[in-house]
């Protein structure tokens, strides 16, 4: 194993599978010890918890709901305990949905905005206080294309995604003086396991076509997060990365 992360700990939510999964095992390559979160699918996250073990790294499996108010500060201490405090914060957890407006109930709506914006914000209120006393970390979202290109029947999931890309541009002024960088990466299509709620995958992009002809892969969105965590990325901050094949235009 490499270790230009070596003694540092990388907190991901919604790791057992797809990006945050590939997340957790990117940065546990490069030497960060990982505390894999997962809300439901403990059998997922303690298998990647057991890959990271076999490549010789450091993990610890930390279940919870990160919508859940009470559930950050426990995973906050429960990284403390084992690994003395985190360095990197990836919030991944999200859901996918597909639901026209007019069908949409409030519930739904506030379902999937409290995963990926309220966790967000939960995460980084129990977090961010140990990457202060650590003397500075690296704190990143996960947004999507469809925030920017607007896409029928997820308006919940595009003001989520947009809800975080402007948490992360604040925090980053916020907290720059604490030496916390602050960015969000917006993947394109990505080749992902998708659950029955999220819908079918788009087989071609009519409207928007993709100009390098392909879907990206988790193995692509988790080097850009290795990039902005790591100590090449430390002057990058307050940015929305897009990582999606030329689909939209910056």
């Amino acid at each position: 194993m490499s270790s230009p992360l070596k003694d540092k700990v990388a907190l991901v939510s919604g790791a057992g599978k797809n990006i945050g999964r590939t997340i957790a095992l990117t940065l546990a390559r490069d030497g960060a010890a990982v505390v894999v979160n997962g809300r439901s699918d403990r059998d997922a996250v303690n298998a990647v918890v057991a890959e990271i073990e076999a490549m010789g790294g450091q993990a610890l499996a930390a279940m919870g709901d990160v919508a859940d108010p009470a559930v950050p500060p426990r995973l906050a201490a429960e990284a403390a305990a084992r690994f003395g405090g985190v360095d990197i914060l990836v919030s991944n957890a999200g859901l996918r949905r597909q639901t026209s407006f007019l069908d949409m109930s409030f519930e739904e709506w506030r379902q999937i905005l409290s995963v990926a914006l309220d966790g967000a914000f939960l995460l980084g209120k129990a977090i961010v206080p140990q990457m202060v006393a650590r003397g500075g970390g690296a704190f990143v979202a996960l947004s999507g294309i469809s925030t920017h290109v607007g896409t029928p029947n997820r308006c919940h999931v595009s003001a989520s995604k947009a809800g975080l890309e402007g948490l992360m541009r604040a925090l980053a002024v916020e907290l720059a003086p604490h030496k916390i960088t602050c960015n969000a990466i917006a993947p394109g299509a990505i080749d992902t396991a998708r659950g029955a709620s999220a819908g079918p995958a788009p087989v071609n992009r009519v409207n928007r076509p993709i100009p390098l002809k392909r879907f990206g892969t988790v193995e692509e969105i988790a080097a850009m997060v290795r990039l902005l965590v790591g100590p090449e990325g430390t002057f990058i901050t307050g940015q929305t990365i897009h990582v999606n094949g030329g689909e939209f235009l910056t």
